[in-house]
């Protein structure tokens, strides 16, 4: 079995075990996974300049997940303060669809991605010539796009069906929107590779930890935002700008 299809098919598993047995965390694997087939999709038709590369990212980002839904689920103290967060809120009836979904989101987008890219670029950054760098870059911002391409099919195939199943409980979230969330993720993911090079550049190793560390924090400031915003904060991907501005969403 490819590795490609081994993630594919980690991933259906588990989001078939839980969607048997109604466990709500399948709101956020299900988007996932659905964005990592079009990320495999995205490398198989040649929109990167260094599919290797990009393929890595995609199975060393997954690990991050499955590495964080084993602590939690074995309790070890160890895992990050935004998975905690999310998982806790996504195992509970009550916590409405987008709320779950952008929950799981920013722990893995604003911990997770943090780490990977570090791990990815500390060993090789300072040796990579300014057109590779360039082209970690393009590839890293190609993969916004393809995030944008996949919200309508998220939003038809995970939040409508999950909204559905909760009825009256996620009326007040409304449907994901495609403009404001694709520039939400866009505005944190550029975040998140300011911070992993800033992880690559320090200058000694504990810098490098505690700006790791520094990542979890802002991860769960963005959980507390959301969460204190009760049922507007669940319609965070329709926040006026100015809200969205001042909460550092945008």
């Amino acid at each position: 079995m490819s590795r490609d299809l081994h993630l594919t098919t980690q991933m259906a598993e588990q989001l078939g075990a839980w969607e048997r047995r109604g466990d709500r965390r399948a709101i956020f694997l299900a988007c996932y996974a659905r964005m990592t087939d079009n990320m495999f999709a995205a490398v198989t038709a040649g929109r990167f300049h260094d599919p290797l590369w990009v393929t890595d990212l995609i199975h060393n980002f997954a690990a991050y997940y499955f590495v964080a839904l084993a602590a939690y689920e074995s309790g070890d103290s160890r895992l990050p303060a935004a998975w905690r967060a999310a998982f806790d809120r996504a195992c509970g009836p009550d916590t409405p669809v987008v709320v779950n979904l952008l929950l799981g989101v920013n722990a893995h987008i604003n911990y997770d991605l943090v780490q990977v890219l570090a791990d990815m670029l500390g060993p090789v950054w300072r040796d990579l010539e300014p057109q590779m760098r360039q082209q970690r870059y393009a590839d890293y911002v190609t993969v916004n796009t393809v995030i944008a391409e996949t919200i309508d099919r998220v939003q038809d195939e995970v939040v409508e069906p999950y909204a559905c199943l909760m009825q009256t409980l996620d009326v007040v979230c409304g449907p994901l929107d495609e403009w404001c969330t694709a520039r939400l993720l866009k505005r944190w993911r550029a975040d998140v590779w300011a911070q992993a090079l800033a992880v690559v550049e320090a200058p000694d190793l504990p810098m490098r930890m505690a700006l790791r560390r520094r990542a979890d924090e802002l991860a769960l400031a963005r959980v507390g935002l959301l969460l204190d915003r009760g049922d507007l904060g669940a319609r965070v991907f329709g926040y006026p700008l100015r809200w969205l501005s001042r909460l550092r969403l945008i």
